[in-house]
Formats: structure tokens, C-alpha cells, sequence
């Protein structure tokens, strides 16, 4: 069986010697390359094609945001994991909205890391449970959605796959192409199913997903 590539990015190397040693002792799981700043990042990730970056906020030269947004853009279907000390949802929205489709925390434990790395490479969404319980509750406190809609609201079957698939990380791109559909149709899919929802944007389509189980893995 393949290994899962992966490229770390951050610009400490205690921390990446660190990461190597936890995940050089998993059968599963190849470290490619290493990058100490967002734009070396940029380029390893373009001529590697990882297909994971653990990823670093602050970073010299490009962050972790800019280098998220760069890589996602080049190599779409490399799946970028933010490893940070930031529980901020500003920080969780912006990234999100930049491509990633993970987001661990560095003070969590290894597992955890590990349990990411697994479900992105499997195609999955992956929030940190200790940021988990802080967007389900900005989702419900929040005056512009509601974590349940009102009943008569309903989004057909395929308004439905759209946005499961925007929660677990795809960009329209990549779901027009998977559902062999025009990134017009995706597009024009996914604003239906928004609106009626009320969701402003793709932090609180994750958190849709999350209360609807749309984020646990198979």
C-alpha cells in the first residue's frame, strides 16, 4: 500500500525534527520534505505534489495563510493540515476560506495529529476537538444561522452532496469535476443551498456539517 506523502512546513526545526520522529514511526506515512518558511513551502509543495502539507502559521516570508492560498491554487489536490498554537476562529476562518481542510492544535496530543493526517489523506475534513466545541457554539450563538433549520426548509439531494463536499475540504473545481457537473452549476448548487440555510460562508458550512455528522469518518 502507497504511503501518505507528507511535506512539513514550519520554521522552527525542533518542531520539525520533532514531527519526524512521531511520524517516521508510522508504516503509513512518508515525510517528503521539509520547509522552513512559506515560500520554500510553495515550491517543494509544487514539485512534490505532497499529498499532505502540515503547515505552520507564522512563517517568514510567506505565513502559513499566503502559503496555504499558493498551494492550493497550484497543486489542488494536495491537502493542506494547519498545526498551530491558534485556537482564534478568526485564524480557522480565514484559513479554511484560503483552502486548508484540517486544523490541529500543537498543544493536543500526538494521536490527534496522526488521526488528521489519516482522515485528510482519506478525503475527510479534520478539526481538532478542542476548536470543534468552540465553532459548534459560535454556530449557535451566531444571529444569522441556526444550528437546526426551521423544518419547512429543505435542500435537494444534490444541494446536499455539494456542501458535504465543501465541508470536507473540495474546492468548486475539484467537485465539478468529481460530480461531472460545470463549476457554474456547482456554484449555482452550493448559493441555492446556502441561502436557505442562512450560512455565510464555509466556516459555517462546517459547522452544518459538523452538527449533522457530515464530518465523522466511515
Amino acid at each position: 500500500m502507497a504511503k501518505i506523502s507528507i511535506l512539513l512546513a514550519d520554521d522552527h526545526e525542533t518542531v520539525r525534527e520533532g514531527l519526524k520522529a512521531i511520524l517516521g514511526a508510522e508504516p503509513d506515512l512518508d515525510v517528503v520534505a521539509e520547509a522552513a518558511d512559506g515560500e520554500s513551502a510553495v515550491t517543494r509543495a509544487e514539485a512534490l505534489h505532497p499529498d499532505i502539507v502540515v503547515m505552520d502559521i507564522s512563517m517568514p516570508v510567506l505565513n502559513g495563510l499566503q502559503a496555504t492560498a499558493a498551494i492550493k491554487k497550484s497543486c489542488p489536490q494536495t491537502r493542506v493540515l494547519v498545526l498551530t498554537r491558534h485556537a482564534d476562529q478568526g485564524y480557522l476562518q480565514q484559513l479554511l476560506d484560503a483552502g486548508a481542510s484540517g486544523y490541529v492544535l500543537k498543544q493536543s496530543r500526538a494521536a490527534e495529529l496522526l488521526r488528521a493526517i489519516r482522515a485528510l489523506a482519506s478525503g475527510w475534513t479534520y478539526l481538532d476537538p478542542a476548536v470543534t466545541a468552540t465553532v459548534v457554539g459560535g454556530f449557535a450563538r451566531s444571529s444569522a444561522t441556526t444550528a437546526v433549520p426551521p423544518p419547512h426548509v429543505t435542500i435537494s439531494a444534490r444541494e446536499e452532496e455539494i456542501l458535504r463536499l465543501v465541508a470536507w475540504g473540495y474546492s468548486n473545481k475539484e467537485i465539478a469535476a468529481q460530480l461531472e457537473l460545470s463549476v457554474k452549476t456547482v456554484e449555482s448548487h452550493k448559493g441555492n443551498a446556502t441561502e436557505k440555510l442562512g450560512l455565510r460562508n464555509r466556516l459555517d458550512i462546517v459547522r452544518f456539517a459538523l452538527l449533522r455528522g457530515w464530518l465523522r469518518e466511515a
